[in-house]
């Protein structure tokens, strides 16, 4: 494995090895003892599963609040997405800062985004599953999310035109209006 840190270090690149022959290809996408001192010591509790139809659909950004804060390990299974972290931890000092990653299918690629951190992903083909692990359970009234096109952060995200959203994801605060958030 390839492990990459990205410009707020705690979130990793994390590109699998693929061993190919004329059959396909087989890849280890999780391994405790590869990923020691990293992320190897997180306990995952959970494996989840999205499909998105059409390309332009954005989910996020997303976070949980102690004591459910989650870690997430996403990964494509089809397609493409421009998966992006927020740093949203109380006395950070990347604090409202983020960084993103494009996941491919093709490529293998994972990101590792720890707990303090706000996570979305835009859609950049048709048809994507997108797989992620994470070390907390779901707790819905310990949710939070903070608004796609928050001017302050002004993520680049790759769309022609306005993205595809759920009702809630179009109502979330700015980031301003949170604050930094205990984890």
């Amino acid at each position: 494995m390839t492990i990459t840190p990205l410009a707020i270090p705690d979130v990793l690149l994390i590109t699998p090895k693929r061993h190919g022959d004329a059959r396909g290809w087989f890849s280890e996408t999780w391994s405790q003892k590869a990923l020691a001192g990293t992320v190897a010591d997180t306990a995952f509790v959970q494996d989840n599963q999205a499909f998105s139809a059409a390309k332009g659909t954005l989910r996020g950004l997303h976070f949980q609040l102690a004591p459910h804060a989650q870690g997430k390990l996403i990964r494509a299974l089809k397609g493409a997405i421009f998966d992006v972290a927020v740093d949203i931890r109380a006395g950070s000092p990347t604090y409202g800062q983020f960084v993103s990653a494009e996941l491919t299918a093709e490529g293998g690629e994972q990101l590792w985004v720890p707990r303090g951190f706000a996570h979305g992903y835009c859609t950049i083909t048709d048809d994507c599953e997108i797989f992620y692990k994470v070390d907390g359970q779901y707790a819905p009234d310990r949710e939070g999310g903070i608004i796609w096109n928050d001017p302050d952060l002004a993520i680049p995200w790759p769309l022609d035109g306005e993205p595809i959203l759920s009702g809630k994801d179009q109502v979330l605060p700015r980031l301003k209006a949170l604050g930094p958030v205990q984890f």
